[in-house]
């Protein structure tokens, strides 16, 4: 079986503040086959001495089965220490999840490069912030 880059993000929510935009967008992508969730962990600091956490198999929601779809041979990448490093470093009423994925897209393209003989040479990822300041430096230009 072919692995794509796999990425692990964690987003925190001040105050557990949702808007409802992120699953819908999370759903989107795995739809779309650009994404594979290897793993999904939402957490809570509850008190001060207490975190939360629901897994993504916890979920009844017919979205989040979607988006666990394939998973019943996946291992947990997310350890609980890892989880509880997250957790400690969240505030009081906090939340965050903490997704592993895989770049479903990119597995396409290794196979076809594989196919023709193609060896890769280089993989690495430029921040964010660094593309976007590039990009408004041409747009002023």
């Amino acid at each position: 079986m072919s692995v794509g880059p796999v990425d692990v993000v964690v987003v925190k929510f001040p105050g557990s503040q949702f808007n409802g935009e992120v699953g819908p967008a999370l759903l989107a992508a795995v739809e779309q086959g650009d994404v594979r969730i290897l793993d999904l962990v939402f957490i809570r600091r509850t008190s001060p001495d207490e975190v939360s956490v629901v897994e993504l198999e916890d979920f009844d929601d017919a979205q989040l089965a979607i988006l666990s779809d394939g998973l019943s041979a996946r291992v947990d990448l997310l350890s609980d220490e890892d989880i509880e490093v997250i957790g400690e470093g969240l505030e009081l009423g906090s939340s965050a999840v903490a997704v592993v994925f895989e770049h479903a897209w990119a597995t396409r393209l290794l196979s076809a490069v594989r196919g023709s003989k193609g060896e890769l040479l280089l993989d690495e990822r430029i921040p964010a912030e660094v593309v976007a300041a590039a990009l408004a430096a041409t747009d002023e230009s």
